[in-house]
């Protein structure tokens, strides 16, 4: 099993910035991919970036260009560098990963519990 836990979630003002870190434990032998996904109240849960590893990442369009995510493979580490905020943004950010617990296993698909954020003066 994987277990996901994200920090770095809160209340920030419009045009603020706030950081989200990700951390992957438990029996790990491959990560294959990892991303961050959102949900807002009364919405569907959405991409909001992802990578894979040695690949490029994927965004949103709506957070191209504010938006950074990164990777710390040796760790099993993910971080969402959220700039220039917007009250669109708000929502429960979930990280999530997609991982072999052993060589012989199969992918799984693993979630965070959610971590909140909140843009608003």
């Amino acid at each position: 099993q994987v277990q996901l836990v994200e920090s770095g979630g809160g209340l920030v003002q419009p045009g603020g910035s706030l950081r989200l870190s990700c951390a992957a434990s438990g029996s790990i032998f491959r990560i294959n991919a990892m991303g961050w996904y959102r949900q807002a109240p009364g919405k569907e849960r959405e991409l909001v970036a992802a990578v894979a590893t040695g690949g490029s990442p994927n965004y949103a369009d709506s957070v191209k260009g504010r938006f950074t995510i990164s990777r710390d493979n040796a760790k099993n580490t993910a971080s969402l560098q959220m700039n220039s905020l917007k009250p669109e943004d708000t929502a429960v950010y979930y990280c999530n990963a997609l991982a072999q617990g052993t060589w012989f296993g199969q992918v799984g698909d693993y979630w965070g519990k959610g971590t909140l954020v909140t843009v608003s003066s």
